[in-house]
């Protein structure tokens, strides 16, 4: 049961990384930024957005991924300390792509 939660939270990320590359406008980098998007040139706003959909859409199947130790393993499985780690390292790195690699090449100068 936990997995297949797991499992929808995963896609809810793919979700949001295709509405991101199929979106025309900006978009918010997160739900937890509230609202506020980035300054980016007229130009390179459908980069952007597929640039930060490829992001959202590698971290869902990630998160997919990580739930593997879910599926077989009975309650209390040493293995779920694979999945805490990996999820936390995730995040971390989410975080770290976006504000170097995405916001950095596509800031408005």
């Amino acid at each position: 049961m936990f997995f297949i939660i797991w499992v929808l939270l995963g896609m809810f990320f793919i979700g949001e990384g295709i509405y991101c590359i199929k979106s025309k406008k900006e978009v918010a980098f997160g739900f937890w930024t509230n609202g506020k998007k980035p300054q980016i040139e007229e130009k390179n706003i459908k980069a952007y957005n597929k640039a930060l959909g490829k992001l959202w859409c590698s971290f869902g199947f990630f998160l997919i991924l990580l739930g593997t130790p879910f599926l077989g393993e009975g309650q209390n499985s040493p293995l779920f300390i694979i999945s805490t780690i990996g999820l936390i390292v995730g995040v971390i790195m989410l975080i770290a792509i976006y504000t170097i690699k995405i916001e950095g090449k596509y800031k408005k100068k």
